[in-house]
Parts: C-alpha cells; structure tokens; sequence
C-alpha cells in the first residue's frame, strides 16, 4: 500500500473504498462466478452506498455460495426466504431474486456456448483519453446500453445502461481511473493483456 500523502486517487473515503480502488476497480475480471459477483453486487448497489456493499460482500459471498452459478442457481423460494432474514446483505426480494435468475441466465450463455465473460467483454469500447477529474465519468455509454439489452435477452436482471456501465469500470472494460491517478497506468496495462488474451 502506498504512502497516502504521497498519492492521488480518483477517491478516498476511508477503508473499504480505499482498497477497493488500489487493488481491484478498473482491474480485468473475466472468470464466470467474479463477473456474475461483480454484476449482482452492482445490482444491490442500486440506490446505496458502493461502501455499505464492500462493507457486506463477505456476508453476500457466503449468503450467495461465493457467487457459483451451478450453486445460485439451484436455490428455490426457500432460500429466498431464508436470506431475507439474513442481516449481513441487503434484503430486498427482488434483488435476491434476481441474483439467482442472473446466476441461471449465466449458466444458459454458458450452455449456448458463450460465456458470461465472452458476451460481456466484447462489449468492451475503444479506449478514451483519461478523465481529469469524476465529473468528466459518464454513467451510461452506446456500449453499455447495447450490453443492458444483450444481457436483459438473455435473461438478467437489474441491469439498466447505468448499472452495467457501473460493471463495465469495476470489471476492467473501460479505464476511468483520472489522469493524475497512481493506478492508472497499471489499470491500463492489465486491460490490454486482458483484452489481448480474450481476443475481443
């Protein structure tokens, strides 16, 4: 970890946001159950705080069988049931519902040939030069509007052009890290092996 007073971030904010941005926003996720976590979570993010849900994704990772699509995917009303009871995630019914109906649309792309990472990173959009500050960050792109529709065809839920553009940053398909962040540049680099490797 670097030197805080010797760093700029695109934010703070304090602990788990300060790790969550050094070590994992912007990074490439390409691997089922990492995407399927990253794109639920984003969905019970709606209308919260990003911090409240870095502060219960451990509950959400054991509620969720560690985000397994062949697990989530089995889970039937009575789970449901049992994880509006459980304080360590956000308990909204539609929510849970829709992370077991996202973890089975998962699992149809995944029998139709085309992975949830191979559908969603070749959405990924051409490189745009670094914002100067957050103001400059759009919350909806072409591509992330095309990716919503794409996914909410195939059967996911909770997935507006805000939201998944929200998934598109966290996952590693754009690069809106400012200019002047200390990451930026290694976030960039890991994106481009990652994109040179899926080929897309």
């Amino acid at each position: 970890m670097p030197d805080d007073d010797a760093v700029v971030r695109c934010w703070d904010g304090g602990e788990p946001m300060r790790s969550y941005h050094d070590e994992e926003w912007g990074r490439p996720v390409t691997e089922e159950a990492q995407l399927l976590e990253r794109l639920v979570l984003e969905g019970f993010q709606s209308g919260l705080s990003w911090s409240v849900i870095l502060r219960k994704r451990p509950g959400f990772r054991l509620a969720f069988a560690g985000f397994d699509p062949d697990a989530l995917a089995r889970y039937g009303e009575a789970d449901v049931d049992r994880l509006l009871l459980d304080p360590s995630i956000v308990r909204n019914r539609r929510k849970i519902e829709a992370a077991i109906a996202n973890a089975r649309a998962a699992l149809t792309l995944r029998e139709q040939g085309r992975p949830l990472g191979e559908l969603v990173w070749s959405f990924r959009p051409a490189p745009s030069p670094a914002p100067r500050s957050l103001a400059d960050v759009p919350g909806t792109t072409p591509e992330s509007t095309a990716l919503a529709k794409e996914l909410r065809r195939a059967g996911f839920r909770f997935v507006g052009p805000t939201t998944v553009y929200a998934l598109m940053q966290a996952c590693g398909l754009v690069n809106d890290h400012i200019a002047a962040c200390f990451v930026r540049a290694d976030v960039a680099d890991a994106q481009e092996r990652a994109a040179h490797t899926l080929a897309v």
